[in-house]
Protein backbone atom coordinates (compact mmCIF):
# COMPACT_ATOMS: atom_id res chain seq x y z
CA UNK A 1 0.00 0.00 0.00
CA UNK A 2 1.18 3.57 -0.57
CA UNK A 3 2.62 5.25 2.49
CA UNK A 4 0.97 8.33 3.99
CA UNK A 5 2.28 11.72 2.89
CA UNK A 6 5.17 13.13 4.86
CA UNK A 7 3.92 14.87 7.98
CA UNK A 8 0.40 13.50 7.62
CA UNK A 9 -1.02 12.53 11.02
CA UNK A 10 -1.44 8.80 11.52
CA UNK A 11 -4.60 9.16 13.63
CA UNK A 12 -7.87 8.31 11.90
CA UNK A 13 -11.44 8.54 13.20
CA UNK A 14 -13.89 5.89 12.04
CA UNK A 15 -17.65 5.90 12.60
CA UNK A 16 -18.80 2.38 13.43
CA UNK A 17 -22.38 1.20 12.97
CA UNK A 18 -22.91 -0.72 16.24
CA UNK A 19 -26.22 -2.26 15.13
CA UNK A 20 -25.21 -3.40 11.62
CA UNK A 21 -24.92 -7.11 10.85
CA UNK A 22 -26.31 -10.47 11.88
CA UNK A 23 -24.18 -10.66 15.01
CA UNK A 24 -24.63 -7.06 16.11
CA UNK A 25 -24.05 -5.61 18.58
CA UNK A 26 -21.85 -8.23 20.27
CA UNK A 27 -19.72 -8.99 17.20
CA UNK A 28 -19.27 -5.29 16.44
CA UNK A 29 -18.20 -4.56 20.02
CA UNK A 30 -15.64 -7.37 19.89
CA UNK A 31 -14.36 -6.30 16.48
CA UNK A 32 -14.04 -2.67 17.57
CA UNK A 33 -11.98 -3.67 20.59
CA UNK A 34 -9.69 -5.85 18.48
CA UNK A 35 -9.13 -3.00 16.03
CA UNK A 36 -8.37 -0.51 18.79
CA UNK A 37 -5.84 -2.87 20.35
CA UNK A 38 -4.16 -3.50 17.00
CA UNK A 39 -3.87 0.15 15.94
CA UNK A 40 -2.84 2.67 18.63
CA UNK A 41 -3.64 5.60 16.32
CA UNK A 42 -7.21 4.49 15.65
CA UNK A 43 -10.12 6.48 17.07
CA UNK A 44 -13.70 5.23 16.94
CA UNK A 45 -17.01 7.05 16.94
CA UNK A 46 -19.43 4.43 18.20
CA UNK A 47 -22.84 5.03 16.62
CA UNK A 48 -25.57 3.20 18.49
CA UNK A 49 -27.15 2.73 21.92
CA UNK A 50 -25.15 4.31 24.74
CA UNK A 51 -25.10 1.09 26.74
CA UNK A 52 -23.59 -0.83 23.83
CA UNK A 53 -20.96 1.83 23.27
CA UNK A 54 -20.29 1.64 27.00
CA UNK A 55 -19.33 -2.01 26.60
CA UNK A 56 -16.52 -0.95 24.27
CA UNK A 57 -15.33 1.97 26.35
CA UNK A 58 -15.55 0.04 29.61
CA UNK A 59 -13.37 -2.77 28.21
CA UNK A 60 -10.56 -0.35 27.33
CA UNK A 61 -7.80 0.54 29.77
CA UNK A 62 -8.59 3.89 31.41
CA UNK A 63 -5.73 5.55 29.57
CA UNK A 64 -7.26 4.54 26.20
CA UNK A 65 -10.89 5.45 26.80
CA UNK A 66 -10.47 8.83 25.12
CA UNK A 67 -10.01 6.94 21.84
CA UNK A 68 -13.71 6.03 21.70
CA UNK A 69 -16.63 8.45 21.66
CA UNK A 70 -20.38 7.94 21.30
CA UNK A 71 -23.15 9.17 19.00
CA UNK A 72 -26.26 7.71 20.67
CA UNK A 73 -28.85 6.33 18.26
CA UNK A 74 -31.20 3.39 18.62
CA UNK A 75 -32.67 2.90 15.15
CA UNK A 76 -31.52 -0.29 13.46
CA UNK A 77 -31.82 -1.38 9.84
CA UNK A 78 -32.50 -5.11 9.63
CA UNK A 79 -30.85 -7.24 6.96
CA UNK A 80 -34.27 -7.84 5.36
CA UNK A 81 -35.39 -4.20 5.54
CA UNK A 82 -35.69 -2.18 2.31
CA UNK A 83 -32.70 0.03 1.41
CA UNK A 84 -34.87 3.12 1.87
CA UNK A 85 -34.70 2.65 5.62
CA UNK A 86 -31.12 3.92 5.38
CA UNK A 87 -32.63 7.35 4.64
CA UNK A 88 -33.86 7.79 8.21
CA UNK A 89 -31.59 9.95 10.34
CA UNK A 90 -32.48 8.02 13.51
CA UNK A 91 -30.77 4.85 12.22
CA UNK A 92 -27.21 3.98 13.15
CA UNK A 93 -26.05 3.57 9.55
CA UNK A 94 -27.33 7.00 8.52
CA UNK A 95 -25.94 8.51 11.72
CA UNK A 96 -22.52 7.08 10.92
CA UNK A 97 -22.66 8.40 7.36
CA UNK A 98 -23.72 11.85 8.57
CA UNK A 99 -20.80 11.85 11.01
CA UNK A 100 -18.44 11.53 8.04
CA UNK A 101 -20.31 14.21 6.10
CA UNK A 102 -20.11 16.59 9.07
CA UNK A 103 -16.40 16.02 9.63
CA UNK A 104 -16.88 14.22 12.95
CA UNK A 105 -15.37 11.06 11.45
CA UNK A 106 -13.00 10.27 8.57
CA UNK A 107 -14.55 6.99 7.43
CA UNK A 108 -17.54 4.71 7.94
CA UNK A 109 -17.62 0.96 8.57
CA UNK A 110 -20.78 -1.14 8.76
CA UNK A 111 -21.75 -4.79 8.46
CA UNK A 112 -25.40 -3.91 7.94
CA UNK A 113 -27.63 -4.34 4.93
CA UNK A 114 -25.67 -3.32 1.84
CA UNK A 115 -28.55 -1.45 0.21
CA UNK A 116 -29.11 0.66 3.31
CA UNK A 117 -25.39 1.45 3.63
CA UNK A 118 -25.16 2.55 0.00
CA UNK A 119 -28.34 4.61 0.33
CA UNK A 120 -27.11 6.32 3.51
CA UNK A 121 -23.68 6.99 2.00
CA UNK A 122 -25.07 8.46 -1.23
CA UNK A 123 -27.53 10.73 0.56
CA UNK A 124 -25.06 11.88 3.20
CA UNK A 125 -21.81 12.13 1.22
CA UNK A 126 -22.96 12.53 -2.38
CA UNK A 127 -21.74 10.74 -5.50
CA UNK A 128 -18.79 11.59 -7.67
CA UNK A 129 -19.79 13.62 -10.74
CA UNK A 130 -21.13 11.29 -13.41
CA UNK A 131 -21.45 8.25 -11.13
CA UNK A 132 -25.00 6.96 -10.78
CA UNK A 133 -24.20 3.49 -9.48
CA UNK A 134 -21.48 3.26 -6.82
CA UNK A 135 -19.71 -0.09 -6.73
CA UNK A 136 -18.31 -2.31 -4.00
CA UNK A 137 -14.82 -3.60 -4.74
CA UNK A 138 -13.32 -6.61 -2.96
CA UNK A 139 -9.71 -7.73 -3.21
CA UNK A 140 -9.31 -11.41 -4.11
CA UNK A 141 -5.93 -12.91 -3.12
CA UNK A 142 -5.37 -14.71 -6.41
CA UNK A 143 -2.42 -16.94 -7.20
CA UNK A 144 -0.92 -14.39 -9.58
CA UNK A 145 -1.47 -11.41 -7.27
CA UNK A 146 -4.42 -9.39 -5.97
CA UNK A 147 -7.50 -9.09 -8.18
CA UNK A 148 -10.04 -6.29 -7.75
CA UNK A 149 -13.51 -7.76 -8.21
CA UNK A 150 -16.41 -5.35 -8.68
CA UNK A 151 -19.25 -4.96 -8.23
CA UNK A 152 -19.86 -7.36 -5.32
CA UNK A 153 -23.24 -6.02 -4.22
CA UNK A 154 -23.54 -2.25 -4.54
CA UNK A 155 -25.64 -2.31 -7.70
CA UNK A 156 -27.44 -5.43 -8.89
CA UNK A 157 -28.19 -4.23 -12.42
CA UNK A 158 -26.04 -5.31 -15.38
CA UNK A 159 -26.57 -2.43 -17.81
CA UNK A 160 -23.58 -1.88 -20.14
CA UNK A 161 -23.15 1.74 -19.03
CA UNK A 162 -22.99 0.57 -15.40
CA UNK A 163 -20.41 -2.11 -16.21
CA UNK A 164 -18.32 0.46 -18.09
CA UNK A 165 -18.36 2.67 -15.01
CA UNK A 166 -17.23 -0.28 -12.89
CA UNK A 167 -14.30 -0.82 -15.27
CA UNK A 168 -13.14 2.77 -14.74
CA UNK A 169 -13.49 2.49 -10.97
CA UNK A 170 -11.72 -0.87 -10.83
CA UNK A 171 -8.79 0.21 -12.98
CA UNK A 172 -8.17 3.23 -10.77
CA UNK A 173 -8.50 1.14 -7.60
CA UNK A 174 -5.95 -1.40 -8.86
CA UNK A 175 -3.53 1.41 -9.71
CA UNK A 176 -3.91 3.39 -6.46
CA UNK A 177 -4.54 0.68 -3.86
CA UNK A 178 -2.86 -2.42 -5.32
CA UNK A 179 -0.07 -0.34 -6.92
CA UNK A 180 -0.38 -2.13 -10.27
CA UNK A 181 1.04 0.34 -12.81
CA UNK A 182 -0.64 -1.17 -15.89
CA UNK A 183 -3.83 -2.87 -14.70
CA UNK A 184 -5.43 -5.49 -16.95
CA UNK A 185 -9.22 -5.20 -16.94
CA UNK A 186 -11.48 -8.11 -17.85
CA UNK A 187 -15.24 -8.52 -18.14
CA UNK A 188 -16.66 -11.60 -16.43
CA UNK A 189 -18.59 -13.91 -18.77
CA UNK A 190 -19.08 -17.59 -19.60
CA UNK A 191 -16.16 -17.81 -22.01
CA UNK A 192 -13.19 -15.89 -23.40
CA UNK A 193 -14.46 -15.82 -26.97
CA UNK A 194 -16.06 -12.72 -28.41
CA UNK A 195 -19.85 -12.98 -28.41
CA UNK A 196 -20.08 -15.13 -25.30
CA UNK A 197 -22.46 -14.19 -22.50
CA UNK A 198 -25.82 -12.49 -22.16
CA UNK A 199 -26.92 -9.36 -23.99
CA UNK A 200 -25.38 -7.02 -21.42
CA UNK A 201 -21.98 -8.72 -21.70
CA UNK A 202 -22.11 -8.86 -25.50
CA UNK A 203 -22.88 -5.13 -25.62
CA UNK A 204 -20.33 -4.14 -22.97
CA UNK A 205 -17.42 -6.08 -24.48
CA UNK A 206 -16.90 -3.84 -27.57
CA UNK A 207 -17.70 -0.78 -25.46
CA UNK A 208 -14.81 -1.55 -23.09
CA UNK A 209 -12.52 -2.36 -26.01
CA UNK A 210 -12.86 1.23 -27.19
CA UNK A 211 -12.94 2.90 -23.78
CA UNK A 212 -10.02 4.87 -22.35
CA UNK A 213 -9.61 3.45 -18.86
CA UNK A 214 -7.11 5.99 -17.57
CA UNK A 215 -3.36 5.80 -17.09
CA UNK A 216 -1.90 2.63 -18.56
CA UNK A 217 -4.88 0.43 -17.76
CA UNK A 218 -6.05 -1.68 -20.67
CA UNK A 219 -8.93 -4.01 -21.47
CA UNK A 220 -8.03 -7.68 -22.05
CA UNK A 221 -11.49 -8.93 -23.05
CA UNK A 222 -13.82 -11.51 -21.55
CA UNK A 223 -12.66 -13.59 -18.59
CA UNK A 224 -14.15 -16.55 -16.75
CA UNK A 225 -14.70 -17.38 -13.09
CA UNK A 226 -11.44 -19.25 -12.67
CA UNK A 227 -9.52 -16.22 -13.93
CA UNK A 228 -10.57 -14.39 -10.76
CA UNK A 229 -8.81 -16.86 -8.47
CA UNK A 230 -5.79 -17.33 -10.74
CA UNK A 231 -5.07 -13.67 -11.45
CA UNK A 232 -3.16 -14.62 -14.60
CA UNK A 233 -5.34 -12.82 -17.18
CA UNK A 234 -6.70 -9.80 -15.34
CA UNK A 235 -5.97 -7.59 -12.34
CA UNK A 236 -9.52 -6.20 -12.38
CA UNK A 237 -12.63 -8.28 -13.06
CA UNK A 238 -15.83 -6.39 -13.81
CA UNK A 239 -19.34 -7.72 -13.32
CA UNK A 240 -22.72 -6.76 -11.88
CA UNK A 241 -23.36 -6.80 -8.14
CA UNK A 242 -25.67 -9.81 -8.26
CA UNK A 243 -23.16 -12.07 -10.02
CA UNK A 244 -20.19 -10.58 -8.18
CA UNK A 245 -21.67 -11.17 -4.76
CA UNK A 246 -22.44 -14.80 -5.58
CA UNK A 247 -18.93 -15.32 -6.97
CA UNK A 248 -17.29 -13.67 -3.95
CA UNK A 249 -19.12 -15.87 -1.48
CA UNK A 250 -18.36 -18.94 -3.58
CA UNK A 251 -14.65 -18.10 -3.51
CA UNK A 252 -14.77 -17.58 0.25
CA UNK A 253 -16.44 -20.95 0.65
CA UNK A 254 -13.77 -22.58 -1.51
CA UNK A 255 -11.05 -21.00 0.65
CA UNK A 256 -12.71 -22.42 3.75
CA UNK A 257 -12.82 -25.92 2.24
CA UNK A 258 -9.22 -25.65 1.05
CA UNK A 259 -7.91 -24.47 4.40
CA UNK A 260 -7.36 -20.84 3.44
CA UNK A 261 -6.46 -18.49 0.59
CA UNK A 262 -3.21 -18.66 -1.42
CA UNK A 263 0.04 -17.98 0.51
CA UNK A 264 0.57 -14.30 1.18
CA UNK A 265 -3.11 -13.44 0.77
CA UNK A 266 -6.04 -13.00 3.11
CA UNK A 267 -9.68 -13.85 2.50
CA UNK A 268 -11.67 -10.75 1.50
CA UNK A 269 -13.46 -9.71 4.66
CA UNK A 270 -14.63 -6.28 3.58
CA UNK A 271 -15.26 -4.23 0.45
CA UNK A 272 -14.68 -0.55 -0.30
CA UNK A 273 -17.51 1.52 -1.74
CA UNK A 274 -16.33 3.48 -4.79
CA UNK A 275 -18.20 6.40 -6.30
CA UNK A 276 -19.21 8.30 -3.15
CA UNK A 277 -17.40 11.30 -1.73
CA UNK A 278 -15.99 9.61 1.34
CA UNK A 279 -14.32 6.48 2.68
CA UNK A 280 -16.91 3.74 3.24
CA UNK A 281 -16.20 0.08 3.96
CA UNK A 282 -18.86 -2.63 4.00
CA UNK A 283 -18.39 -5.91 5.87
CA UNK A 284 -20.46 -9.06 5.39
CA UNK A 285 -23.74 -9.23 7.24
CA UNK A 286 -22.46 -12.47 8.78
CA UNK A 287 -19.12 -10.90 9.70
CA UNK A 288 -17.12 -12.20 12.65
CA UNK A 289 -15.23 -9.98 15.08
CA UNK A 290 -12.06 -10.55 13.05
CA UNK A 291 -13.95 -9.51 9.91
CA UNK A 292 -15.06 -6.26 11.57
CA UNK A 293 -11.53 -5.57 12.76
CA UNK A 294 -10.26 -6.23 9.22
CA UNK A 295 -12.85 -3.82 7.80
CA UNK A 296 -11.79 -1.13 10.25
CA UNK A 297 -8.14 -1.66 9.29
CA UNK A 298 -9.03 -1.37 5.60
CA UNK A 299 -10.95 1.87 6.19
CA UNK A 300 -8.06 3.33 8.18
CA UNK A 301 -5.58 2.38 5.46
CA UNK A 302 -7.73 3.84 2.68
CA UNK A 303 -8.10 7.10 4.55
CA UNK A 304 -4.47 7.42 5.59
CA UNK A 305 -3.27 6.92 2.03
CA UNK A 306 -5.96 9.24 0.62
CA UNK A 307 -6.94 6.39 -1.69
CA UNK A 308 -10.54 7.43 -2.32
CA UNK A 309 -9.60 11.04 -3.09
CA UNK A 310 -6.77 9.90 -5.37
CA UNK A 311 -9.09 7.56 -7.28
CA UNK A 312 -11.62 10.37 -7.73
CA UNK A 313 -8.89 12.67 -9.03
CA UNK A 314 -7.60 10.03 -11.45
CA UNK A 315 -11.08 9.59 -12.90
CA UNK A 316 -12.01 13.28 -13.12
CA UNK A 317 -11.42 13.49 -16.87
CA UNK A 318 -12.92 10.07 -17.68
CA UNK A 319 -16.04 9.77 -15.59
CA UNK A 320 -18.46 11.24 -18.17
CA UNK A 321 -18.80 7.74 -19.62
CA UNK A 322 -21.18 6.78 -16.81
CA UNK A 323 -23.66 9.62 -17.30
Amino acid sequence: MPVPRSGEPAAVRIAVDLLGGDGAPAVVVDGALRALRADPDLRLLLVGPSEVAGDVIGALPPADRHRASVRPLRGAVGMADPPQRGVRSDTTVRGAALAVAEGAADALVSAGATGAIVTAAVLSLGRWPGIRRPALVATIPAIGGPVALLDVGGSLEARPITLAGHALLGAAYADVVHEIPRPRVGLLSVGHETGKGDRARRTTDPMLAGLKLGGDAHYVGLVEGYDVSSGERADVVVTDGFTGNILLKGIEGAYALAGGPPPGGAAPRAAALLGVAGTVVVCHGGATADDLASGLALAADLYRTRAIARIATALADLIEVTT
